[in-house]
């Protein structure tokens, strides 16, 4: 088979890189930013001197994953705070930059909270600044302690539904280290597997159109010596028909108060066919992207991408001449329909792990309770 095997050695980062990070140059803070798109070839950083600049890295895709999204947004109001723009116009502009991702406007919401509290208590401007950034800064610190206990949880579901480990695990689009402050959402469970020596295969979707996992899981999975195999998305069916996939892990970017969960397109056929193929589907994600404002899938609000992303393909040291600047694969004037995201109904989701345990069945009353102290099945029971 012509793929990647596991290698030996010390597991390491995806990059050396972080995917974000804040820095004070003499010049002024700024936030410094791993350009996503120019992976896996290039590793090129991004720096952002405002919100504005921000928000088009956001909606480019340059940094993305709903976890890392909130840091962003948080650590974007403390940037207009301590450089002495208007805060109120930055947070509204990084709130709507992309409007599936709940955990974008979590994190803005917070920044912007402790920003306005500071100033109602009299500290002044300064002292409402480094309030904003301590906030994202705690957000950022939250965000990889909640990795490593999805992560914990996720392992000890996987071993509890799959005894004897041997797990051969397929994802969709990209849910590791780029996508987080800590080792990611499902992807880190992946990479708990294969650290306790419980992994077979990570069967890993290229995520059409952006291929998120052909450019940056397989990325994060060489990187980390995983032994992990790349496929076309609409190979899943045949996989899933030879027996070849123990259970789906995915992220998720919104869940919906009934359990609804928005994640990358292209999710909700795989939980089709894992249900058809009696075939655990997990969803990974911290309790931030828990939406209990959405009532249920039809009230959350699915981003519409551009339609070049599907009618052109970005191949490098090509000449590009499409209008979104990349080469056209398809008739000039083709109108694309390109969701960002699809909605998978509760009943066909096992579980859902996130850092304060596993719920499943999924149900709105299982999910209240994660916010609430109740009694939950725990995925280390």
């Amino acid at each position: 088979m012509a793929d990647q095997y596991a290698q030996t050695g010390e597991d390491k980062r995806p990059t050396d890189i972080p995917a974000l990070r804040w820095e004070e140059p003499p010049e002024g803070p700024v936030l410094v930013l791993l350009d996503q798109t120019r992976l896996p070839a290039e590793e090129v950083e991004l720096v952002c001197t405002d919100a504005p600049a921000l928000v088009e890295a956001i909606r480019s895709l340059a940094v993305r994953g709903a976890p890392l999204l909130g840091i962003a947004g948080a650590y974007g109001v403390a940037l207009a705070a301590v450089r002495g723009y208007d805060v109120d116009d930055a947070a509204n502009a990084l709130a709507g930059a992309r409007p599936t991702a709940v955990n974008l406007a979590v994190g803005v919401r917070r920044a912007h909270a402790a920003y306005r509290a500071a100033l109602a208590d009299g500290g002044g401007a300064p002292r409402a600044a480094e309030a904003a950034l301590a906030a994202a800064r705690a957000l950022h610190r939250e965000d990889a302690e909640a990795s490593a206990r999805m992560a914990a949880h996720g392992l000890a579901l996987l071993d509890e539904l799959l005894p004897g480990g041997g797990h051969r695990v397929l994802t969709h689009c990209n849910t590791g280290s780029l996508v987080s402050g800590g080792e990611g959402t499902a992807f880190a469970v992946a990479l708990a597997a294969h650290r306790a020596g419980r992994l077979r295969r990570l069967w890993v979707d290229e995520t059409r159109p952006l291929l998120q996992g052909a450019r940056l899981t397989a990325y994060e999975a060489a990187r980390n010596g995983m032994a992990y195999t790349l496929l076309a998305d609409n190979a899943a069916g045949s996989l899933f028909a030879a027996g070849e996939v123990d259970a789906v892990l995915i992220g998720a970017d919104r869940i919906a108060a009934d359990g609804s969960v928005a994640n990358k397109v292209g999710s909700y056929p795989l939980a089709v066919l894992a249900r058809y193929h009696h075939v655990p589907f997990i969803v990974v994600a911290p309790v931030t992207t828990l939406d209990p404002d959405t009532p249920d899938g039809a009230a959350i609000e699915v981003e519409q991408r551009p339609g070049y992303e599907v009618t052109e393909i970005s191949v490098p040291q090509v000449p590009v001449t499409g209008a979104g600047g990349g080469v056209p694969i398809a008739p000039l004037g083709t109108q694309a329909y390109n969701p960002a995201f699809d909605v998978t109904p509760p009943e066909l989701v096992t579980a859902i792990v996130t850092e304060e345990g596993v719920v499943s069945p999924v149900t709105a009353e299982a999910l209240a309770g994660l916010g609430a102290g109740a009694p939950r099945r725990a995925a280390t029971d």
